[in-house]
């Protein structure tokens, strides 16, 4: 499995320091250099927490629709489920950063490993974004990523493409293809 993944359209790079499965699902740690500019969108999950830790660089989260936090290095900060968050790099340099995801989520892991492999091999566009309507809701679905506001209108037909997707073996080609 691979342990480090790099996303070329970004250049973001996660290392898995430890993985959902080494940890018997308590745990997911993951270290991520984000380079300047770099974010992801606004979104919440519903059965994981996520704790960030800067380590070199400050750190940008987006709490809510307008708050906003700045983590200096050593600093941290929790988002609970169900909270609607983001992070990003708010300087002009690389940063790194830690994550903690309690339990630990196996489907975060390999979709960030899918989404990757996928911005590696052309299939998505230059934002980062799958060019298949299957694949993006097999990555949200597979990461308990819930997007808000018109996105909540989308989430039941995106769950039917997933749910299709994997019962014609579509997402575990997705896995063997980049998880393993």
């Amino acid at each position: 499995m691979k342990r480090v993944i790099v996303n070329p359209i970004f250049r973001d790079t996660v290392t898995f320091i430890k993985t959902s499965i080494e940890t018997n699902g308590q745990f997911t740690e993951a270290e991520l250099i984000l380079m300047p500019g770099g974010k992801n969108p606004l979104h919440y999950h519903l059965s994981y927490s996520e704790t960030f830790t800067a380590i070199d660089g400050e750190l940008g989260l987006g709490l809510g629709k307008s708050q906003k936090k700045i983590l200096k290095p050593g600093e941290t900060y929790s988002v609970e489920p169900k909270n609607l968050h983001h992070f990003f790099n708010p300087n002009g340099r690389e940063i790194k950063f830690k994550v903690v995801l309690k339990p630990g989520h196996e489907g975060f892991e390999n979709s960030l490993r899918i989404l990757y492999g996928l911005a590696e091999d052309g299939l998505t566009n230059k934002t980062g974004v799958p060019k298949r309507l299957q694949h993006i809701a097999i990555i949200t679905c597979m990461a308990d990523m819930n997007l808000p506001g018109l996105f909540t209108w989308i989430s039941p037909l995106l769950k039917r493409v997933a749910k299709k997707a994997k019962d014609s073996g579509v997402e575990q080609q997705l896995i063997d293809r980049y998880c393993r």
